[in-house]
């Protein structure tokens, strides 16, 4: 990558919308060059998609919370259920495995503070592999990459 390449990135990140007239004007090219540029980033798996950034209160997701979580066995197959079953769970937006303790953190957003009682007492602590949770809720986002 050169730095036209990391600039048609920033743009796209900023805008993902942009017309490849509106971005070949920004980075300083001619459409066509800038259109060949985008494609190769996206074959290279550079610009993975496009997404709209939405508002999750309006989604009645609006209440968010971070979760530490610990597995009682780390064998192989408690581990691939366990985070088999955490990744399917359309309130789990992100699901990471971490190097010691915790064992994952997992990010959950549902509508208020009953629905995620009921996600974690009925989902999570469901899951035989869980030996400890820990969580804490969002009181404000400071920053965040959508």
């Amino acid at each position: 990558m050169d730095d036209i390449d990391r600039a048609i990135v920033a743009e796209l990140q900023k805008d993902g919308r942009l017309s490849n007239q509106d971005l070949a004007a920004l980075v300083g090219l001619t459409p066509a060059p800038c259109l060949r540029r985008v494609r190769k980033l996206e074959e290279l798996g550079i610009i993975k998609g496009y997404r709209a950034v939405v508002d999750q209160v309006a989604l009645d997701r609006g209440f968010e919370v971070i979760v530490q979580a610990d597995v009682g066995k780390n064998d192989g197959p408690t581990i691939a259920e366990f985070e088999q079953r955490v990744a399917a769970m359309p309130e789990v937006v992100e699901l990471r495995r971490m190097f010691s303790r915790p064992d994952y953190f997992i990010r959950v957003r549902v509508r208020d503070a009953e629905h995620y009682e009921e996600w974690l007492t009925k989902g999570l602590l469901g899951n035989p592999g869980v030996a400890r949770v820990d969580s804490r809720m969002t009181m404000k986002v400071i920053k965040a990459q959508d």
